[in-house]
């Protein structure tokens, strides 16, 4: 007598607390309105007149804040820029700061030397920096791997060594190149008008992000995301892995240029350290230290840097420092130790970046509620 046997069912899924269940549902719903929270905060930040001791030196609506926010902001976007090689395409340049220093050389030769108004100027630095970046590369794609990171090296070094030099009398040399106001709209002259400096500095952020999140949800962003991943996959596919990261490339190339015409603007002109490697491994540190290869993690690690950088000179200086002994307040009194210090720190314990802290915190929360769930 044959045997019959009833059908399988599958076991029904276990149910989960709705103590863990709930808090998470109620993020996902507020977490796509937040970035539109932190860019209204930004926009009414310099009319707040708010001191925090210890964080900042003056009011938040003080010219030496927003200038220094300004920075960050500024630093921020570059960063988020440069992620678009680095983390988005897998590209790791070492001559990123030329076109930074296109971008703010440009603007600032254009104005002060060639007397064009600003709202010319800013548009062909632009260009002239996306053209640099085409060009570069075009030749410097033609390798990969280190070949590739030494080649960018190579011509962000020709680019310092023509700064320095003063190439055609132009470039003001190692002291610089102050930049001619008169060349400016008022509204961006003088220290009264440094929120409309800080404002500009938002607004290149935003576009920033606005672009490369474009970018990185499209077709050819998949297509970047493959070449990071594998390459030779995307050969075979039939598309042309040398296209796509010269266009990566050269759009990279001309966000920096254009963040360089609006730090030309908040400084004030042009000096040779924009020119030099150690930009582009702070640009790489930021990267690094933000989270690469996700939205926000560039753009937190950008200003986080910057500010660390600009605060530890103030820390290293202050007399709580002095007072140590001198085994600590030697190494104290250095910010890129600090900076190298803090570095290691986060990336051994956050090897995601900033971006990964919120995760990690989150699902350390819920394991915590678990456990006493548990308990109880």
């Amino acid at each position: 007598m044959t045997e019959v046997k009833s059908p399988e069912t599958a076991a029904p899924p276990a149910a989960v607390p709705a103590e863990l269940t709930e808090e998470p549902v109620r993020w996902h719903r507020v977490r796509p309105y937040l970035p539109l929270v932190v860019l209204a905060v930004a926009l009414i930040l310099p009319y707040s007149t708010l001191h925090l001791p210890g964080i900042l030196e003056g009011a938040l609506n003080s010219p030496g804040t927003l200038q220094l926010l300004a920075v960050c902001l500024v630093f921020g976007g570059l960063a988020a820029g440069y992620d678009l090689l680095f983390g988005r395409t897998g590209m790791l340049s070492f001559g990123h700061a030329l076109y930074f220093a296109a971008g703010v050389y440009g603007t600032d030769i254009l104005i002060t030397r060639a007397g064009l108004p600003l709202w010319q100027a800013a548009p062909l630095a632009i260009i002239g920096g996306t053209i640099l970046a085409g060009l570069i590369g075009a030749v410097a794609l033609r390798t990969v791997g280190i070949a590739f990171a030494m080649v960018t090296l190579a011509f962000a070094q020709v680019g310092a060594i023509l700064v320095a030099r003063d190439f055609g009398g132009l470039t003001g040399g190692e002291e610089g190149l102050p930049l001619d106001v008169s060349g400016l709209p008022s509204g961006l002259v003088g220290v009264a008008n440094t929120v409309n400096l800080y404002w500009l500095a938002l607004a290149y952020l935003v576009v920033v992000v606005f672009v490369v999140h474009r970018v990185t949800g499209s077709p050819t962003g998949r297509v970047l995301a493959g070449l990071r991943d594998d390459e030779r996959r995307i050969g075979v596919l039939g598309l042309d892995p040398y296209r796509f990261k010269l266009v990566a490339f050269t759009l990279a190339g001309g966000l920096a240029a254009a963040g360089g015409v609006v730090y030309c603007l908040i400084v004030g002109g042009a000096s040779p350290h924009i020119t030099s490697s150690e930009l582009t491994l702070s640009l790489l540190v930021m990267v690094v230290l933000g989270g690469p290869g996700t939205r926000w993690g560039p753009v937190l690690g950008g200003i986080l840097y910057m500010y660390l950088d600009h605060r530890l000179v103030s820390f290293g200086t202050s007399g709580a420092v002095d007072a140590l002994p001198a085994f600590l307040s030697r190494p104290l009194s250095q910010p890129l130790f600090v900076l190298g210090t803090v570095f290691i720190l986060a990336v051994y314990f956050f090897p995601g970046g900033v971006a990964s802290l919120a995760p990690r915190l989150a699902l350390l929360r819920n394991s915590l509620r678990l456990g006493s769930r548990r308990e109880s």
